[in-house]
């Protein structure tokens, strides 16, 4: 299997492993000729299900700030996806052993207009995946890849987006529950792009907090002007997006986009 013409190095020469994700799915970093990979392969069954979903979103949706494999390899265990290696941090580094917001703390701590520009980015991504008529699944802090010294948003890991609308066999799809919307927990509930634009919603809320507002419960920490750094026109925009009725929130990706750029100054 090769990278260029060079084979994929085994997980054995790797500088670094991500093997407690939760997913299936082993990681790993390594170096060949000068540059490095992202090596990311199928450990189970529900594992090569989510590469296979990946191969279909690569295909359909490429934007800038989505970071998409160079390299997809199939073999009898299904697909080795080879990514270029990007620097930065994950907001959240979530493991079966717990997660790790350092990053995000760091993050909410940067000047609003940076923030602002790294959410622009996540929702001109959703332009396009809204275009390709795809609808989030398991999207949140753990998907955003924030190189700060560079002040520059990506997106990774988007493996269970899917085709939309849908209804879900299982009575919950995957996620995190700070981020998913109330259909996402109802068997036999409808998933189309008014739930994406609930994640959406979520995901602007919650990068736009100050770190202290991840204490209380999260009614407390949703109602408090203190952990809100956005501005009015913005809090209104996220209220829209999150309502709990689909039908009550904005129509699509597109009208959020629209709405939340014309609240940011």
């Amino acid at each position: 299997m090769p990278i260029g013409r060079i084979p994929v190095p085994p997980v054995e020469s790797a500088f670094v492993v991500f093997d407690a994700q939760g997913s299936g799915c082993l990681s790993y970093g390594v170096e060949e000729a000068g540059r490095r990979w992202l090596v990311k392969t199928a450990t189970t069954v529900e594992g090569r299900a989510s590469l296979d979903r990946a191969c279909a979103v690569h295909a359909a949706v490429r934007h800038p700030a989505i970071v998409r494999p160079r390299w997809t390899l199939h073999g009898a265990a299904g697909p080795t996806l080879v990514y270029p290696w990007y620097d930065g941090s994950v907001l959240n580094q979530a493991t079966v052993h717990g997660a790790d917001r350092g990053a995000l703390s760091r993050f909410q701590r940067l000047p609003v207009p940076q923030v602002e520009v790294a959410l622009d980015a996540i929702l001109d991504a959703h332009l396009a995946v809204s275009a390709a008529g795809l609808v989030a699944v398991d999207l949140y802090d753990g998907c955003f890849l924030y190189d700060f010294a560079a002040s520059r948003m990506r997106l990774i890991d988007l493996d269970e987006y899917r085709r939309g609308p849908f209804v879900p066999a299982a009575d919950r799809l995957p996620g995190s529950r700070r981020y998913m919307a109330p259909e996402e927990f109802a068997r036999g509930a409808v998933i189309d792009e008014r739930t994406t634009v609930h994640n959406l919603g979520r995901t602007l809320h919650h990068l736009l907090d100050s770190p202290a507002s991840r204490r209380g419960s999260p009614d407390d920490r949703r109602n408090s002007p203190q952990a809100w750094r956005g501005n009015d026109d913005q809090r209104r925009v996220v209220e829209r997006a999150t309502r709990q009725p689909p039908a009550a929130r904005y129509a699509d990706v597109p009208a959020l986009v629209r709405a939340w750029r014309l609240a940011t100054p």
